[in-house]
């Protein structure tokens, strides 16, 4: 495709005006590990919010959510919906104590909840698994996702793609590490605000497209079960969805459905809905003004997350399936990108792909900053010899700003190498989900159960690993006997429990949670010394033996705010999606549970003193 110079324009002003953001920040930037990780610990609600939305708006989501639309309609979209109990667990009961903490990273929180050479071994492994290897797997589906938009926009292939994307990545590294956090999150929010302008106006404009024909032509030409919020629960489902040109219902398995909604927003690990937050989440609670502050950001970025993004993506998705009714299932979330293509005009076409710059870059410039910050804080500090005579001085906070951007480059580096190793982005998703499986239960209790201990917190770690290379070696038996039989592999994997992604999830969270807690019994707990410090500082409620009495009088107020703050934010997702869809009465519905339920919200939120 070519660009107008209009196009072409809109793109230079676009870089020109990161570039500059970043120079605005960057003395702060410059100041020390706090102004480089955490913008000094002065980001408002509102950036820090909007630095979240960005970030998980990356170059693949609207890719993804178009191959789940057209596997199984907008219902399929429960894979990452499932995730709203999940954050609002975070947002109520876990923002302030992340604050409080006072850490540089999540890593960090390990050196003051836990004692001994095991506390410092899991703090250097968690820095090198999480800040380089799981993000560089992060880092390449996002280039992944990048490349296929650059290869359908723009004919490019081969080798040209992964150079331009490697072109890309070094303004990313370049903007970013000027500035640090407080010019990234700044950024984020001008590209998000771009990137969702831009997405709306493609959703109006295809479904204004004279061979889609509106709402109404939409409706005509797909099968009503397209356009349902819930799946069909029933037996013999295979857990995937059907092809909805082919208007197929997507039914699932009530155990699948099950898994979805109730066990892996607590029991997994996943980048950006970790239990308990974490990752670019907990950095930017850490990041912000001061728990008021950290605890309105993670509410809007709910909020946003769930109930703003979505449809103008669903939207396109849906009438992909009526403009590009050819694609192939593995093709098929193209039809996003081919819309891009066909039908924006020009002008629009350079803001557009700005938009999608803007998803990539935000999304490409937090996983840069945040692991380096891993490997700094958690690595390179630890282990610097100098620190203890030399931490205030100035010339200290140089090197180690300096040091944090080589560390930069180097993630950069190795994200790319990565990228050159990946071939579906699945594959990465259900590794880091199955690999995760478990582990969250721990990453909860640890804030509220004095009893868990770092070993605790390994054996967590470590488990899921164990199921997950228990499940492909019985993969690997089966399919290396496939030939001895003559039914077809698809025919028998429908029998084959280790085939069925929510039955390996609840194999390993079986496994992981009975595994943690023999082992938290079988082993001393934390030093009481670091155990008492920990509870001083953070005051979190629970369980504590002689270390303190917890007020836990307002944890049923925040329980009854968790859970009207799920109903209110599902009720205007969903509200949204009906007022879309022209179906007034459920809208209706929709909006009156949404405002009941926040008023609700508001009120056990006042009574937990949520907001002070």
């Amino acid at each position: 495709m070519v660009l107008s110079w209009i196009d072409w324009l809109i793109i230079g002003a676009f870089f020109a005006l990161s570039i500059g953001i970043s120079f605005r920040y960057k003395q702060l930037g410059e100041s020390g590990l706090t102004g480089f990780f955490l913008g000094g610990r002065n980001l408002p609600w509102y950036l820090a919010g909007l630095s979240m939305v960005a970030t998980t708006f990356a170059a693949d989501t609207p890719l993804a959510v178009t191959e789940l639309v057209a596997q199984g309609g907008v219902a399929k979209n429960w894979l990452w919906w499932n995730a709203l109990s999940g954050g609002l667990l975070t947002t109520i009961f876990f923002t302030r104590l992340w604050r409080r903490s006072g850490v540089l990273t999540e890593v960090e929180f390990i050196n003051i909840r836990y004692s001994g050479k095991a506390a410092k071994f899991l703090r250097s492994f968690k820095a090198v698994y999480l800040g380089l290897f799981i993000n560089a797997m992060i880092i390449a589906w996002v280039n992944l996702a990048f490349m296929a938009l650059i290869q359908v926009f723009f004919g490019v292939e081969g080798t040209n793609l992964y150079l331009i994307t490697a072109a890309a990545m070094v303004f990313v590294f370049a903007y970013s590490s000027i500035s640090g956090l407080k010019g990234i999150a700044v950024t984020d929010a001008v590209q998000f605000i771009i990137a969702i302008v831009g997405c709306i106006i493609l959703a109006v404009l295809v479904l204004q497209s004279e061979k889609v024909g509106g709402i109404a032509g939409l409706k005509e030409k797909l099968p009503p079960s397209a356009f349902k919020l819930f799946p069909s629960i029933g037996d013999g489902a295979d857990g995937v969805g059907g092809v909805m040109n082919a208007g197929k219902q997507l039914t699932l398995t009530l155990t699948t459905f099950l898994t979805y909604v109730g066990v892996l927003w607590w029991s997994s690990w996943y980048p950006g809905a970790e239990p308990g937050g974490g990752g670019y989440v907990a950095q930017r609670i850490m990041a912000a003004k001061d728990e008021k502050n950290s605890v309105f950001a993670t509410l809007f970025f709910q909020i946003a997350h769930f109930c703003l993004r979505p449809w103008p993506w669903i939207i396109v998705a849906l009438a992909a399936l009526v403009l590009y009714p050819d694609l192939s299932p593995a093709d098929q979330k193209l039809g996003y990108v081919m819309a891009m293509k066909d039908f924006l005009p020009t002008g629009l076409r350079g803001m557009l792909l700005v938009a999608f710059l803007g998803a990539y870059m935000s999304t490409i410039s937090t996983q840069l900053n945040w692991g380096a910050s891993y490997l700094i804080n958690d690595l390179y500090v630890p282990l610097d010899k100098k620190k203890q005579t030399s931490e205030d001085e100035p010339s200290y906070n140089k090197k180690l700003v300096k040091a944090s951007r080589i560390a930069t480059f180097f993630i950069m580096a190795f994200g790319l190498l990565v990228t050159t190793q990946i071939t579906t982005i699945t594959s990465v998703w259900e590794f880091i989900f199955q690999c995760g499986s478990g582990l969250g239960l721990v990453l909860i209790l640890r804030w509220f159960w004095h009893r868990i201990n770092v070993w605790s917190e390994i054996t967590a770690t470590i488990a899921p690993f164990v199921a997950y290379g228990y499940i492909q070696f019985k993969r690997f038996v089966f399919e290396s006997q496939i030939t001895t039989t003559v039914k077809t592999l698809d025919e028998l994997t429908q029998d084959i429990w280790y085939y069925d992604f929510a039955n390996g999830v609840l194999f390993s969270v079986g496994i992981t949670t009975v595994a943690w807690l023999i082992v938290t019994y079988l082993t001393k707990p934390t030093d009481t010394i670091k155990l008492q410090a920990f509870y001083d500082k953070v005051k979190p409620t629970g369980v504590w033996g002689d270390f303190g009495t917890p007020d836990n009088k307002p944890m049923r107020w925040l329980s009854g705010a968790w859970l009207t703050g799920i109903i209110m934010v599902y009720s205007l997702l969903f509200c949204s999606g009906k007022v879309i869809f022209q179906e007034w009465d459920s809208a209706l519905l929709y909006g009156v549970t949404a405002v009941g339920s926040f008023v609700l919200f508001r009120w056990f939120a006042t009574k937990g003193k949520l907001f002070q």
